[in-house]
């Protein structure tokens, strides 16, 4: 079964062009190393507006609705990327995501950072089966 990592990160907007390149990079590189699929999102700021997700029944009009720029921390000057790397499986991922972190194209000490890593949300997610019997 599948097996995904998600990230979720505050980049400033003046880094989109850098933040590009390095997931480029990266993109390649995971898929070298047994990734089927990456996604590489960035917050379209003119909406949807967080409310439009709920149904008429629940929407509530003194609820402050969470979003991903909050859940983020984006600062002033941030907005939100959101990237989804997909495994065959947890151990493919394991065994790639060991190759990754040591492959010297993903080594950027040299470069001006894109965004704050220690900022970067990440995790692994199993899917869930959503099949007529499921329900």
């Amino acid at each position: 079964m599948s097996y995904f990592d998600c990230f979720l990160a505050p980049v400033p907007r003046a880094n989109r062009a850098a933040y590009e390149r390095l997931a480029r990079i990266s993109a390649e590189v995971v898929k070298e190393h047994g990734a089927l699929n990456v996604v590489e999102c960035w917050l379209d700021e003119s909406g949807p507006e967080a409310q439009s997700y709920h149904g008429a029944e629940t929407k509530g009009a003194e609820v402050a609705y969470g979003n991903f720029a909050t859940a983020a921390g984006a600062l002033q000057g941030e907005t939100v990327v959101f990237s989804c790397v997909e495994w065959p499986d947890k151990a493919a991922r394991d065994a790639g995501m060991e190759k990754v972190t040591n492959d010297p194209r993903m080594q950027f000490g040299d470069q001006p950072a894109a965004f704050d890593g220690s900022r970067l949300i990440a995790a692994g997610f199993k899917p869930m089966p959503l099949g007529a019997s499921d329900t």
